[in-house]
């Protein structure tokens, strides 16, 4: 298991994407891991043969546990994980069992069979054995929570892993069962429920989606990054006392400078140039003089951060939400910063952010302007006590002073940028001046000196 960050100690293993006795690739993702910062792709450190798999799908090891071996292709030895080994056939034959009822223990026999030496063969579909009391010892976290959260007694429940553990499969089908009973007389509501992986000792398929109410409902589970994410919110809800602020910012001046070097940026760098890493860096600036929202609250006091390390907000394609952290933003030039968001953002969707990717955030950036949104009150980024959303830009009549000193009306790039900030570090004048800041910064810089 690797170090995941300063913080990290721990991780859960989702999935493995490869099989016992595939060839893998030196830096080719091996398995997908989870903890509470961050989910990541983990690549191979080296090419060979996956001989062996030592920790399944959803249990949570220390960094350093060793989770699997790779090998050149010869069989698995001491250290792959104990398999009961098939007993010698007795002289008798056994009856078959009934391939309708797996879970059922096999109808009696006249005889008694003769004694052996190791434990009887698997059949065919591997029974799965009831768990004994106890056997609670050996849940991975995330099954022990899933059954506390749903008020199940583990020692009623069939576990179908590795010596008859019980896995997430195991719980959730419990769970399913009993919506799909009680949905006739009375609608379940949501439940929330982990997303299932198959275990890699046992491939079993992904559960469909558990409907409810004569087929009118759907019970959609929870991925992690989907669970931490609510978690995240409704704890910033009860910590802070949200407040919106919104100001009307002019982009004329930004969009003449992306009119006339845009081609050019994007034939050099390898991607546009859009309005996010203006904003981004106006508000740096801006931050530089209002530090209080580049802060955190304390205990009874304000902590005021030094560095400013901002956070991006990036959808991995409506799967969910994550904030990457731009650190030292204050020291980056516009180039600089939009090439800083990009590799975020790659990063963020190709799963290879580190946890340290995402720590240490002191002000937060949400950008659904390229889908045109006009106001967006976003939540805080706990601790952080401000976060900036930046709407949809449209052209439209803007009333311009001409040098004469009269005014006409003329056609701008005009967009709208909120703040919500904590009540409890500044008041509404202090964001108010902020937010006009950040405006005079975008509509009066010199763009394409900086560019």
């Amino acid at each position: 298991m690797p170090q995941l960050g300063e913080t990290v100690t721990e991780g859960t293993i989702t999935k493995w994407l490869k099989a016992i006795g595939e060839q893998v690739e030196r830096d080719e993702p091996l398995f997908e891991v989870s903890t509470d910062k961050v989910d990541s792709e983990v690549p191979s450190p080296v090419t060979g043969v996956l001989t062996q798999i030592l920790v399944e799908e959803g249990d949570t090891v220390d960094v350093g546990a060793r989770l699997a071996v790779i090998g050149d292709g010869a069989p698995a030895v001491a250290d792959a994980a104990p398999t009961p080994t098939p007993a010698p056939a007795p002289s008798a034959p056994e009856p078959a069992a009934a391939p309708s009822a797996p879970r059922s223990p096999a109808p009696p026999v006249a005889a008694a069979p003769p004694p052996v030496t190791g434990p009887p063969p698997a059949p065919p579909g591997r029974v799965a054995p009831r768990v004994a009391a106890g056997a609670s010892e050996v849940l991975s976290p995330m099954v022990r929570r899933l059954i506390a959260d749903h008020g199940l007694d583990a020692t009623s429940l069939t576990g179908t892993g590795i010596g008859g553990r019980i896995t997430r499969e195991d719980v959730e089908a419990v769970i399913a069962g009993a919506l799909s009973a009680t949905a006739p007389t009375a609608p379940a509501p949501p439940v929330a429920v982990p997303a299932s992986t198959a275990t890699a000792a046992a491939p079993t398929p992904t559960p469909t989606p558990v409907r409810t109410g004569a087929d009118r409902d759907e019970v959609v589970p929870f991925t992690n990054i989907r669970r931490r994410t609510a978690e995240h919110m409704v704890r910033s809800k009860a910590t802070s006392p949200h407040t919106l602020m919104v100001k009307e910012i002019d982009y004329e001046r930004v969009e003449q400078v992306r009119r006339a070097h845009g081609e050019r940026f994007r034939a050099e760098e390898g991607f546009g140039l859009t309005y996010l890493p203006f904003a981004a860096r106006a508000t740096v600036e801006a931050l530089g003089d209002f530090p209080h929202l580049n802060a955190s609250v304390g205990d009874d006091a304000l902590v005021v951060h030094r560095d400013i390390n901002l956070g991006i907000a990036v959808d991995l394609d409506n799967e969910g939400l994550i904030v990457p952290v731009v650190h030292r933003a204050e020291e980056l030039t516009l180039r600089g910063m939009a090439r800083r968001i990009r590799e975020l953002a790659d990063r963020a969707r190709s799963r290879r952010l580190s946890a340290d990717d995402i720590s240490g955030g002191t002000f937060s950036i949400t950008n659904a302007g390229p889908f045109g949104t006009l106001l967006t009150g976003a939540i805080i980024n706990q601790p952080q006590v401000a976060i900036l959303s930046t709407d949809g830009i449209s052209r439209k009549p803007v009333v311009v002073a001409l040098p004469d000193g009269t005014e006409s009306i003329a056609i701008h790039s005009v967009g709208l940028a909120a703040v919500n900030f904590d009540h409890r570090a500044v008041d509404g004048a202090y964001v108010a001046r902020f937010l006009s800041r950040v405006a005079e910064i975008l509509d009066q810089r010199d763009w394409a000196g900086e560019l």
